[in-house]
């Protein structure tokens, strides 16, 4: 009955918020490419492609999502060499990074709307042997299909805040039908168990594994910091610049760290500014902001085309997706956006393996348990307000041990992820070890 009524309602539901969601997507670009795989319209060398093989679904929203699919596909595929995936993602900027990244095994297609006759399309194609969905990804009919066709579906990575479950325990008679389905839900955090069952999930069937975000994975940090440092191409006497980065900025954040940096400079006179703005749509916006700032702006992909020792930019703006990690590695401070001016605050992890000390504003909320246990352990810095970011930062490029000293505590403080991946991994094997 629930699920008649989630149908029915539907095409309501899509009249309601597809304006927004068309502007969205024209602002985003890149909405017009394979636009029919949103329908499950799917062209002939793919379906002839997905016909020859067993795939494991992969659903992942945007960019950060992406990333947590990829790498999961990665640790499974050490489990199951002739693993075949298809991934499949919300955003334009997500489908861009993962036809980017992914490797020849995976399939990168659009995710299909959540209409009964759309995905029972997505399934005759896909034909999936399981579905693997990062986060918060659980949608009814897709979920639904699962279980009638007997596919194991597994929420990863899977994350439920506070705020969240309040959320769906008000709407608890309609949620609760579609998480009784899931067939494993690897958490985040032991604390995340209670209110994944409060929703109706198992408590057998969930493991509490650690973030595959927040996983350093045993890689090499110093290597792989000088591969990201070439690969950005800046030159060396820029390099020898400190560098105030606003990673993932939000509105309003741009020009608080441009103020900030006006007045900084006063004290540091070779300080640069970098912004990474999370949406990259609104380049024109912010450099009209900065337009009545006495500081020269430039674009990222601007710098890499000019000659080492051209560019004299006060502020670099990066206008490229899914390179971010990359360009962490010639900061030397970041501040993660969204949690000055807006609620939820970035995910700190990247700058923190690329060796780089961290502060944030107040609104950690989508972090919560990790920023809380980063200021803790003195991993990372959390400010209240401008003056305090300011001040902060004043005293980290004046004292370049105690960023160190913050970078290592922050690293102390992912340990307890590390080897989530492998461990979600495992756990996808056993459920289905035939593949």
């Amino acid at each position: 009955m629930i699920r008649f009524i989630y149908n029915l309602f539907w095409p309501i539901g899509l009249l309601f918020f597809l304006p927004r969601y068309l502007v969205k997507m024209i602002r985003r670009g890149g909405y017009g490419n394979k636009f029919g795989q949103r329908l499950g319209i799917y062209d002939c060398e793919l379906r002839v492609r997905l016909s020859k093989q067993k795939s494991t679904w992969l659903h992942a929203v945007s960019v950060g999502e992406v990333n947590v699919a990829l790498k999961l596909a990665k640790a499974l595929q050490a489990l199951e060499p002739d693993l075949h995936c298809v991934l499949t993602t919300t955003t334009t900027t997500g489908f861009a990074l993962a036809n980017k990244n992914a490797p020849a095994r995976i399939e990168v297609i659009y995710t299909p709307l959540d209409y009964w006759p759309i995905m029972r399309r997505a399934f005759a194609v896909i034909r999936p042997t399981r579905i693997v969905l990062v986060e918060a990804e659980v949608w009814p009919n897709l979920v639904a299909f699962a279980h009638e066709c007997r596919i194991p579906t597994i929420l990863v990575n899977a994350r439920l805040s506070p705020r969240s479950e309040r959320r769906f325990r008000r709407f608890r008679f309609f949620v609760v039908p579609t998480f009784r389905l899931l067939d494993l839900v690897c958490a985040q955090e032991p604390d995340d168990v209670d209110r994944w069952v409060a929703i109706g999930v198992a408590r057998d069937r969930i493991r509490a594994v650690g973030s595959i975000k927040y996983d350093p994975n045993g890689r090499d940090h110093r290597a792989e910091a000088q591969e990201n440092t070439r690969i950005t191409s800046v030159s060396d006497a820029d390099r020898q610049r400190p560098v105030l980065f606003g990673g993932s900025t939000h509105r309003g954040e741009e020009e608080i760290l441009a103020r900030v940096f006006l007045r900084l400079r006063q004290q540091f006179s070779s300080l640069r500014l970098f912004i990474a703005p999370r949406h990259v749509e609104r380049l024109r916006e912010i450099r009209a902001q900065f337009g009545a700032l006495p500081m020269r702006v430039t674009l990222a992909s601007e710098v890499v085309r000019q000659l080492p020792g051209e560019s004299d930019a006060d502020c670099i703006i990066l206008d490229t997706t899914g390179d971010l990690h990359r360009w962490y590695a010639i900061a030397t401070i970041v501040f993660m956006g969204k949690s000055l001016t807006a609620r939820g605050g970035q995910n700190p992890v990247e700058p923190i393996i690329a060796g780089k000390p961290v502060v944030f504003g107040p609104h950690m909320e989508n972090f919560a348990t990790l920023a809380k246990a980063l200021v803790l352990k003195k991993g990372a810095v959390q400010v209240a307000d401008m003056d305090s970011l300011e001040l902060t930062i004043a005293e980290l490029l004046r004292d370049r041990e105690a960023c160190q000293r913050l970078v290592q505590r922050a690293r102390e403080g992912l340990s307890e992820h590390q080897g989530a991946t492998a461990r979600t991994a495992a756990l996808i094997h056993e459920l289905n070890p035939s593949l």
